[in-house]
């Protein structure tokens, strides 16, 4: 039979459409002959007594309506609503057809044929296509079992994946999951519905593999609240997309996708400004220094959607610098790509001058601490040199807006890193305080999720490959942010600034890394071996690496604070120093380049960066 089936299927698209009509021109007058047989309870009856050929008329004609409905154009295993619901249209078609033939006395009908066939045919044409794509799946499915799954939502979303599961080869819908007590107990497309709790305790007994978040408009915190309450079971959490992906009513399995990291924070973002999002942007000349790195890169996608009149990237690698602008070539904004280092001031200051750059976002330096504090001679040079000549070069050619992009680890920092970027931030601060031309300002944040380095990637990495995931410390706590609402708030308070500013995001709560590595593990569909060693996969502790902190901290002066006229932005007055002080501090910065200017460096750093303590200082 197998082998009948396989033939078919196997059949050009043209054939197997013949196949279906000869199969329904056969079947049709039978239905009408069974119709009668029943209704005059005899087999030898006259059908349609007045009409010769009756067997030809029922035959093609029901034939003609269904091929005008398209039934035999739709691929049956794609059986689904909206091709039954064509059959009960063509159906009812054909029920008024026989009404009308009775009435004009073609032929013989009792009153009751007409609605007697269409039961039939419509009983006929559904269940010989559910057939049909039954024996199909079975014949062509694969070995593996199909993924047993629990809905969480029994929305309109739920409702369309869950006929979307019922058609794949993949995944088996066993049960909907609501909050919504008015639908608890209750059953929705053949699938009951369980309150949250309820469904804890049978996920097992039913052999649930996955449970899919079927609720696109839910926030983040809820999502959280939800997520964590499948902590002690078995099952990986799926979701599908946000509201927006899914306006057009149609849900795909493909949709489906792991739970972003992102939804672990438990804060929804904030809608951005339009009037700070487009003030130093909108028909200006826009440059991002380091705009091929993970946060200027986001700082360019941000930027083309808010109309500069061009925008140019300077970038020292030259893959990334190639990545980002043919993603960019796309938008309608004139790109201007530039490949060089914020070390070249002469270069810097040309690049400005030919293209008339109105603002710039520096978000050029090294952030990779422990590559750093191994190096710390070209962590000065790039992060803090550099932004000493990207600064100068933009007062010098009069740009009107420039916006230093910096990090919590400039405050109190125990590694270079973090001392280089506050270094970086003292220069601004000076040279904003001689009042220049330029708007100078500088922006503080904590970790972006899914940065370059970021701990995210590398616990995907380490979890796929079945462990250990590596924590450096079990106190180790972290602010983190998505990449691109950070570098919207970036480009909200670079608007705010009147020169020298302080911006600080607001970061949420931290997060400890030692609860984050387990969340990625949970979503993963594995459990982290507990104190009895009951898990699947086990966290391991390797000790602080050089220079890294237990905890960050956003602020210097935590007194002097003030809010601005966005939510998620704060602005600090900080301690800085007299410009000519700090000028001649990076005079003499610039000559470090060897191991025997290790002391002096640490001198330095130790003497202008408030907090800051290393190791290396002790030595």
């Amino acid at each position: 039979m197998k082998d009948i089936i396989r033939s078919i299927a196997s059949l050009p698209r043209r054939q197997k459409q013949i196949v279906l009509v000869l199969m329904d021109i056969c079947v049709l007058p039978l239905m009408m002959w069974l119709a009668y047989a029943i209704r005059l309870a005899r087999p030898n009856v006259q059908v349609m007594q007045g009409l010769d050929a009756w067997y030809i008329y029922v035959g093609v004609v029901g034939i003609l309506i269904f091929a005008l409905l398209g039934i035999y154009r739709a691929i049956v295993r794609s059986f689904n609503e909206d091709y039954l619901l064509r059959i009960l249209i063509g159906t009812f078609i054909q029920i008024v057809a026989l009404y009308t033939i009775k009435k004009l006395n073609v032929a013989f009908i009792p009153m009751s044929i007409p609605l007697m066939y269409g039961f039939m045919l419509f009983s006929y044409m559904w269940w010989s296509r559910a057939v049909i794509r039954y024996a199909t799946l079975k014949t062509f499915a694969k070995k593996q079992s199909r993924k047993r799954v629990a809905i969480y939502g029994a929305g309109l979303a739920g409702q369309q994946i869950a006929a979307a599961l019922n058609r794949s080869d993949d995944y088996l819908p066993v049960c909907f999951i609501d909050d919504k007590r008015s639908l608890q107990g209750q059953s929705l497309s053949g699938l009951k519905i369980y309150s949250p709790k309820k469904a804890q305790a049978k996920l097992g007994k039913f052999g649930i593999e996955e449970v899919l978040l079927a609720m696109p408009s839910v926030g983040r915190a809820r999502k959280k609240e939800i997520i964590e309450s499948f902590d002690t079971a078995d099952v990986k959490i799926m979701e599908l997309p946000g509201v927006t992906q899914l306006v057009d009513g149609k849900v795909k399995v493909s949709d489906i996708r792991e739970v972003d990291i992102i939804d672990l924070l438990g804060r929804d973002p904030v809608p951005p400004k339009p009037e700070l999002l487009e003030k130093n942007i909108k028909n200006k000349v826009v440059m991002v220094t380091g705009a091929g790195g993970s946060i200027g890169s986001e700082l360019c996608r941000q930027i083309v959607k808010h109309q500069p009149k061009m925008l140019v990237l300077f970038e020292m690698s030259e893959f990334a610098l190639y990545s980002i602008d043919r993603e960019l070539q796309a938008s309608d904004i004139q790109i201007i790509p530039v490949l060089g280092s914020v070390t070249n001031q002469q270069k810097l200051e040309r690049i400005i001058q030919e293209y008339k750059v109105q603002t710039v976002y520096h978000a050029a330096a090294y952030k990779h601490v422990p590559l750093v504090e191994a190096n710390p001679f070209e962590g000065i040079y790039n992060t803090s040199i550099g932004t000493q000549r990207s600064v100068d070069a933009a007062v010098n050619q009069n740009v009107e807006t420039f916006v230093l992009i910096s990090t919590d680890k400039a405050v109190r920092p125990t590694n270079v890193m973090g001392a280089s970027k506050r270094m970086a931030e003292l220069y601004c601060q000076g040279l904003a305080s001689t009042n220049p031309k330029t708007q100078i300002s500088i922006v503080r944040f904590g970790n972006v999720l899914g940065s370059s380095g970021s701990v995210v990637p590398l616990f995907k990495k380490q979890i796929a490959q079945g462990g250990p995931v590596t924590v450096t410390h079990p106190e180790v706590t972290r602010y983190f942010m998505t990449i691109p609402e950070a570098a919207q708030l970036v480009i909200q308070a670079g608007a705010m600034g009147t020169g020298g500013d302080v911006f600080l995001l607001d970061m949420g709560e931290p997060v400890k890394i030692v609860d984050l590595a387990k969340q990625m593990i949970r979503l993963s569909g594995f459990r982290a071996i507990d104190e009895n060693g009951i898990g699947d996969i086990e966290i391991q502790f390797t000790g602080l690496r050089p220079g890294e902190k237990l905890y960050e901290e956003l602020l210097i002066d935590a007194e002097n604070v003030e809010k601005t006229e966005h939510e998620r932005i704060l602005k600090s007055y900080e301690k800085f120093y007299e410009y000519l002080e700090v000028y001649q501090i990076f005079t003499q910065l610039k000559h470090y380049r060897h191991d025997d200017d290790l002391n002096e460096l640490f001198t330095i750093l130790k003497k202008y960066v408030d907090g800051y303590c290393s190791a290396s200082i002790d030595k």
